[in-house]
């Protein structure tokens, strides 16, 4: 008798998958790790993921496909994309050419640090910012960027309307040196009125190592429910 295979069929399930294969892909190219990792906030943090790591034509492929098929399941609509400068230019580019594969052409545009004052001019290249926008990124910290890239929206006469990331940490974000008790993400949602799609979170991460008991991995699964002891927000 052959086996029989049961996909996931709700929502809840399919981001569960997705979560576990994005998480494995990003090991598989070295983005995320696990040791001793010094975060911005001057934690020590038992993972470490570098989004500039998915530095290759196949890579970043792959890596849009997770975006679209997040972004997708999520329901979230919206007019156009936006990469925030600078990890958000690549992963905005990458996301619209993978909807527009899908048969979703979204416009897309993006900052620079400094307008130029030649040229084109100003400081947004790309379509016109207009309607409902989507802001695209890697991890949210401490939602700096975010408050950024919305007044720029603002000010251009378009309405930001939700954000797409890679990885949720789920942890406290940090105010004037001090702890929390919500995420940036939590932050953006609750106070700045955007929905958020993450491919990936905290908890996602720890199923998988809960699941992949290898040497390699030996040791990580207690120093991250640790670190989530201590740094950790409830669910977004």
């Amino acid at each position: 008798m052959s086996e029989r295979v049961i996909t996931p069929t709700g929502p809840d399930q399919v981001q569960d998958q997705l979560a576990q294969e994005f998480v494995q892909f990003s090991v598989d190219c070295g983005v995320l790790r696990f040791g001793e990792f010094k975060t911005k906030a001057g934690r020590l943090s038992p993972y470490f993921f570098n989004a500039g790591l998915f530095d290759d034509g196949a890579k970043l492929g792959r890596l849009a496909q997770f975006y679209a098929r997040c972004l997708l399941a999520s329901g979230i609509e919206f007019d156009m994309i936006f990469g925030p400068a600078y990890k958000g230019i690549p992963l905005g580019a990458a996301l619209a050419v993978e909807l527009a594969r899908l048969g979703h052409n979204k416009p897309f545009a993006y900052n620079r640090k400094e307008a130029k004052d030649h040229g084109e001019g100003g400081a947004l290249v790309g379509s016109p910012l207009q309607g409902r926008v989507l802001i695209v990124d890697d991890v949210m910290s401490a939602g700096t960027a975010v408050r950024e890239s919305i007044a720029l929206i603002q000010n251009a006469g378009a309405r930001a309307h939700a954000v797409v990331i890679a990885l949720d940490r789920q942890e406290k974000a940090t105010e004037a040196g001090r702890d929390v008790d919500h995420s940036a993400v939590q932050y953006v949602q609750g106070q700045l009125g955007l929905q958020v799609c993450a491919i990936t979170r905290l908890r996602d991460l720890m199923h998988y190592l809960q699941c992949h008991n290898t040497p390699e991995l030996a040791g990580a699964l207690e120093r991250v429910k640790a670190y989530q002891h201590r740094y950790g927000v409830n669910a977004s």
